[in-house]
């Protein structure tokens, strides 16, 4: 247990001991900006298609979810899209 915490520990704290000073690299900047983007969809979007019972009605939703983010639309509308998209589509029996 003490390792395990002592790796937490060191991983949160060695990136404020390396980089003490502000990065002024403009493509450092740019990558760091859009990692956690990437964390969070690679974490979510494999969940996606395991999380319904069918493939069909996970897809459906996704698709749902991705037209209505592309469409600016809010959070809380592009989740309960894509919800009443997968629960319609089971509902039909898919």
């Amino acid at each position: 247990m003490f390792v395990m915490a002592l790796t937490t520990y060191v991983i949160r704290m060695l990136p404020m001991a390396i980089f003490r000073k502000k990065i002024n690299d403009k493509r450092v900047q740019s990558f760091l900006y859009y990692v956690p983007y990437a964390v969070l969809s690679a974490m979510t979007f494999p969940a996606i298609f395991s999380s319904t019972g069918s493939e069909v009605s996970a897809v459906v939703g996704c698709v749902v979810a991705i037209v209505l983010a592309y469409m600016k639309r809010g959070l809380l509308t592009v989740a309960v899209g894509a919800a009443g998209a997968v629960f319609l589509v089971q509902m039909i029996g898919f």
